[in-house]
């Protein structure tokens, strides 16, 4: 037994030893965390997305009178709801929270910070920071001048078709998104990919493709991304509560890709605002053009290259249910920001879990689950 111990001791000891030596320590936080949860900011570093004036959502006549079908109740239950918001008209007509979350607690959002960037180019383009979607990136990004990432544009990178030598499995402690989510420097890895395939040719999903965006924003404006979402988005959407966007470090960069924590009323004015073209109660805050370039199928093909993409625009998901179309932003466990234009209706749904994708399709179960019960219901 003693000499067990020993051998497991010297294991662990060689062990530490490669992870210092090699530089990834964020493997410690890896063992340590498991995997990713929507209370994540709290071991993270934040920077605070400000409010101004607050314009609280009014509540409609009938709110909370909508029965739901059982079997949304039952998507509710299996996939962990945290908060499930539903408003039409301007007006929250449903809201209902679980596990002590309510109407102020703040959540993890996922991959749904990647519209939330999205958005931020269209306001940098609309102060002449940027001069439009097809410029270069290595205008911003000393990096991507030379060899083919020159050919690089943001619009590649908003329609995710950039094929950069980047590993975006969710599985492996190994992965460029785990280390980029565990680890103190986000921008090393990022700015160290190549072009290694045909740019603009085909959907190819990469988060390193949203942290490049905001670099970008950061070399454009000036500015923090977060003190930029303050500026341009945050404030002059009346946000009730401040958000925390999550650091690679204390005073880092953010990690733009995944980690904005806000609460459900809050996330559903990003909603509005594009389901409104960019306009906030009479002032463009988004060029209209722009909005409807995000949320219409990107001129690439799906990612097997088999047929045009007809479910991505400018880092938002597209799709169209029982002759509806709608667009949306999604985060891997489940959080979702939903616009159903022609329904005048956003529904956002925050939680732990996230539904599969049935065979050859690449919306989830649970999202149908969420918009059928609300639109056979409304």
């Amino acid at each position: 037994m003693k000499k067990f111990l020993i051998g497991i001791l010297s294991i662990l000891i060689i062990i530490n030893l490669a992870i210092i030596f090699t530089g990834n320590t964020y493997l410690y936080n890896v063992i340590r965390y498991a995997h990713p949860d929507i209370d994540d900011y709290k071991i993270f570093e934040n920077r605070e997305v400000k409010t101004a004036q607050a314009q609280p959502w009014s509540l409609s006549k009938k709110y909370n009178q909508l029965v739901l079908s059982d079997s949304i109740q039952q998507a509710f239950t299996q996939y962990e709801t945290s908060a499930f918001l539903v408003i039409q008209n301007d007006s929250i007509v449903y809201e209902h929270y679980w596990d002590g979350y309510d109407s102020t607690t703040i959540s993890g959002s996922f991959s749904v910070a990647k519209t939330i960037v999205g958005i931020l180019i269209g306001a940098a383009i609309d102060d002449g920071k940027i001069a439009s979607v097809d410029e270069a990136v290595g205008d911003f990004l000393p990096e991507f001048k030379q060899g083919e990432n020159a050919k690089l544009t943001i619009k590649h990178l908003l329609m995710m078709s950039a094929e950069l030598d980047w590993d975006e499995s969710y599985d492996s402690p190994f992965a460029s998104t785990t280390q980029t989510y565990y680890g103190n420097n986000i921008t090393k890895p990022v700015l160290a990919v190549k072009v290694v395939g045909e740019l603009g040719k085909r959907f190819h999903y990469q988060s390193c493709n949203t942290e490049l965006l905001a670099l970008i924003i950061e070399k454009a404006t000036g500015k923090t991304l977060s003190d930029y979402a303050s500026e341009k988005l945050w404030q002059p959407i009346g946000a009730e509560h401040p958000a925390l966007w999550s650091l690679d470090c204390k005073n880092g960069h953010e990690k733009a890709y995944c980690c904005f924590n806000s609460t459900a009323r809050d996330f559903a004015r990003i909603g509005e605002l594009y389901l409104k073209n960019g306009n906030w109660k009479g002032k463009q805050l988004i060029a209209e053009q722009y909005v409807k370039e995000s949320v219409s199928p990107a001129p690439v093909l799906n990612e097997e290259g088999s047929k045009p993409c007809d479910f991505y625009g400018y880092h938002w998901w597209l799709a169209n249910r029982k002759g509806h179309p709608i667009f949306y932003a999604r985060g891997i466990l489940g959080q979702y920001i939903i616009v159903i234009p022609d329904k005048n209706i956003i529904i956002v749904r925050l939680g732990k879990k996230r539904g599969d994708k049935p065979e050859g399709d690449v919306h989830c179960n649970d999202f149908y689950a969420y918009v059928d019960g609300v639109i056979d219901h409304i």
